[in-house]
């Protein structure tokens, strides 16, 4: 399969704060995994897909009330029942939030099982960040 990104937007309100009045991280780690489960459901029923591990969400720079956040999501490698996806966040196309959390494929009882998938890096991004992804440490 070729990358399919899955882009969502978040409009930043006054419950989405910390004490400092920009997004609090936790709304952030939020967003950022549900739209990691979005795009991997492009490839698997959403209820085979668990959560795993959180590669890293590193910001640039605060997240204020009123900015429009976009989650931009790619599934970009696939390991035997896993899927690991690559996510920035932008205002703009300014890129303040970025990436990588893993999700596996499970059965009726949540038990691993393999997906078949294989995901298919073209340009020379894609296959920078899938050589990203298959550096991730596991477990």
């Amino acid at each position: 399969m070729r990358f399919q990104t899955l882009v969502t937007n978040r409009f930043v309100k006054g419950e989405d704060l910390n004490h400092h009045g920009t997004l609090f991280a936790g709304r952030a780690a939020e967003w950022f995994v549900e739209s990691g489960l979005m795009a991997v459901s492009l490839f698997l029923p959403a209820d085979n897909i668990v959560c795993v591990k959180l590669h890293g969400m590193t910001f640039t720079r605060p997240i204020r009330l009123g900015e429009i956040a976009r989650f931009e999501a790619t599934p970009v490698y696939a390991g035997r029942s896993s899927i690991f996806t690559y996510i920035c966040a932008k205002v703009g196309e300014e890129k303040l939030i970025e990436g990588f959390i893993s999700y596996v494929n499970v059965d009726e009882n949540g038990k691993a099982q393999p997906h078949g998938i294989v995901i298919e890096a073209e340009s020379e991004e894609e296959k920078q960040l899938q050589e990203r992804a298959m550096n991730l440490p596991r477990g």
